[in-house]
């Protein structure tokens, strides 16, 4: 297997994106190719072992490039070359931290959307007090959908989990203001009606509060909310660790050898917060694997977006899996298939 990491994409590249596709490449599983400058890579890489190889091109889309005029102009970019080399068939999935617009706009445009699907999806893992995660899908590709396009994106939710986390019968839930079937605005609405009355295990709506409770395998919701929601946990985990922190400053002695006492449980319980453990969003409906980690990725989020993700969504023929499933979806009719 090979999977071709941006080298150049997102705020702390190449430093931490080459270092953490070196970290994933020392596990042995796979080949990783570095898209990139060649010298900054190399610069940062030293000495490269045997599974990892370099593929130069001289251009970089930066964060304020405008997404479509970016990948049309610089066609020499390492987000459009990876994005290429996925659809060539050249390697089995890329993997970035770059311009997240850009990202999506190159996935549909060069890799192609699998046939049936209205809108991709990104759908990263949220952080769930069991440990185990929930799959969030949309979290910011699409900001309008319809409600044909939210039951896709359960369709696809569902099969993800399945592939990837082995459920085998994931718990779809639809993010809502109440549990009530008929709360919510018009796209929710709809949407309920279409799960309900699909073969998939819809368990219902969620409320915010409750996502990380660990209700549901994959939670449904439109790329605005999903974002929003994202973001305030985002917002909501660094507060509550600024705070310990500045407790801990200002608390006394007490404090900080109550401090020393629980930092292993305080690192835990980070990390059971930290999306970023899961690595990146594979961004669902494109015809091919890509993942997108976060512009501040570092080397960790880096090697688990390539361990966790990318590795395990080709090892198990997910996209594959995906589309033999929309095949005839496209107007969110109900199907056999869906389970």
């Amino acid at each position: 297997m090979k999977i071709a990491v941006d080298a150049m994409g997102g705020d702390n590249a190449p430093g931490q994106i080459v270092r953490g596709a070196l970290q994933a490449a020392a596990e042995g599983r796979m080949e990783v190719v570095l898209v990139g400058q060649e010298d900054k890579i190399k610069a940062v890489a030293g000495d490269l072992p045997g599974n990892v190889s370099i593929h130069h091109c001289p251009e970089v889309i930066e964060n304020e490039d405008k997404p479509l005029m970016a990948i049309r102009r610089k066609r020499k970019a390492s987000l459009v070359i990876a994005l290429n080399l996925v659809k060539d068939g050249a390697v089995d999935a890329v993997v970035s931290a770059g311009n997240t617009g850009a990202f999506m706009a190159g996935a549909s445009l060069l890799v192609g959307r699998i046939p049936g699907v209205g809108k991709p999806a990104l759908a990263p893992v949220l952080p769930t007090v069991d440990g185990k995660g929930v799959v969030a899908v949309d979290l910011g590709s699409t900001m309008d959908p319809r409600p044909e396009n939210l039951y896709q994106y359960a369709i696809m939710g569902n099969l993800y989990s399945q592939t990837v986390f082995g459920h085998k019968s994931p718990r779809i839930g639809l993010l809502n203001v109440g549990v009530e079937a008929e709360k919510g605005n018009d796209l929710a609405k709809k949407a309920h009606v279409l799960l309900q009355q699909s073969s998939l295990n819809f368990v219902g709506n969620v409320e915010a509060r409750d996502v990380m409770q660990g209700i549901c395998d994959v939670l449904v919701c439109d790329g605005f909310v999903g974002n929003v929601l994202l973001k305030s946990m985002e917002g909501v985990a660094q507060a509550i660790f600024a705070g310990i922190k500045e407790s801990v400053k200002t608390g006394g002695v007490k404090a900080k050898l109550g401090a020393v006492l629980l930092k292993d449980s305080l690192k835990s319980f980070k990390d059971q917060l930290d999306y970023s453990q899961h690595g990146g969003a594979p961004l669902l409906g494109i015809n091919g694997v890509c993942v997108k980690c976060h512009g501040s990725a570092d080397a960790s989020t880096v090697k688990n977006a390539v361990l966790k993700q990318a590795y395990l969504l080709a090892q198990n023929q997910a996209i594959a899996k995906i589309a033999k499933v929309m095949e005839g979806n496209s107007s969110g009719e109900n199907s056999a298939g869906d389970r």
